[in-house]
């Protein structure tokens, strides 16, 4: 994996990136060595707990081979705490200018959040052509991105929100999606129980998904 990674290596690097939400600092290093014994590297931890950080820093530090990735990143400061824990990419829930502008500062790979044809324009101004729709389903799942296929011809999508095991070949079907987030990945309960081995199954049938 090179040192600078770019948004696109993020998104060809699996069919699906894992979307998780850490609520224990011990659950950390256990799962992202089951995801990626199951062939699944870039990791998105969101952060939307308390231990999110400590878990990144836990993963990075522990976990050789994995790539940690900071979800629902929605500020500046956000992005930097993010980098400080070891985070190599983040994503976020929709777009500004200055979320864009401190990711490109601390050379830190975004996916930013889009979810209607004006904030694509505004991503673009920015430079982003790698962009997370989100979300999905809610947003107008596989027929929004065919829709926009044609405007929008040189933007890879990344569909999050709604994704699942059932549904995610039908996004990754589509030539403007490279990957898709999903949280099917790494279940809440086989978390609480610690079962690796059930989310080690996951990500590896995850990680053979055609696209």
């Amino acid at each position: 994996m090179a040192v600078n990674l770019t948004s696109l290596q993020v998104m060809q690097d699996a069919p699906v990136i894992p979307v998780i939400v850490l609520n224990d600092v011990a659950h950390a290093v256990p799962m992202a060595r089951a995801l990626l014994a199951g062939g699944i590297r870039m990791l998105e931890i969101t952060l939307r707990t308390p231990q999110a950080l400590a878990c990144m820093e836990a993963i990075a530090n522990e976990v050789e081979g994995a790539v940690v990735g900071a979800g629902t990143v929605r500020s500046p400061a956000d992005a930097a705490a993010a980098v400080k824990a070891g985070a190599r990419f983040a994503v976020s829930p929709g777009f500004t200018p200055a979320v864009g502008q401190a990711c490109k500062d601390l050379g830190l790979p975004l996916l930013p959040g889009v979810a209607s044809g004006s904030e694509i324009m505004m991503a673009q101004e920015e430079g982003y052509t790698q962009l997370k729709f989100f979300p999905a389903m809610q947003a107008g799942g596989p027929a929004m991105l065919k829709a926009w296929s044609g405007p929008f011809f040189d933007v890879k999508f990344c569909p999050t929100g709604g994704v699942t095991q059932a549904n995610a070949a039908d996004f990754l079907s589509l030539p403007n999606v490279a990957c898709v987030g999903g949280s099917w990945l790494v279940p809440a309960d086989a978390m609480a129980q610690g079962d690796w081995k059930r989310i080690e199954t996951l990500a590896r049938q995850a990680s053979q998904l055609p696209r």
